[in-house]
């Protein structure tokens, strides 16, 4: 896949966006985060702007991911984080697209 989009619906706060990967070479991935309210997102989105498959296989105290969203002030269990790195995997072919759900019982 040459690009992936990733609607992302975050929950209570209701600021729903967009997450597009496009690939711009085998082991590197550009990231937009695209209609976002959020003012955290924002600057998450204007930090991080390209992912490398190296960023994908970092634990999370060193992945620049999570550093990023980190420097943004983002909360703690906002779920755009990982849909960067779940389209990443996928438009970098380290994985297939399959919706992930949190669901209250």
């Amino acid at each position: 896949m040459e690009k992936v989009t990733v609607s992302v619906t975050p929950g209570i706060c209701g600021l729903t966006c967009k997450v597009v990967a496009s690939r711009t070479s085998k082991r590197l991935a550009a990231i937009e985060i695209l209609g976002s309210q959020c003012k955290m997102i924002n600057n998450l989105s204007a930090n991080l702007s390209e992912v490398t498959i190296t960023d994908l296989f970092q634990p999370h105290t060193m992945n620049l991911i999570f550093k990023y969203t980190e420097q943004a002030h983002c909360h703690l269990c906002c779920p755009v984080p990982i849909a960067i790195i779940k389209a990443s995997e996928v438009v970098l072919e380290l994985a297939l697209p399959q919706d992930v759900l949190l669901h209250f019982d």
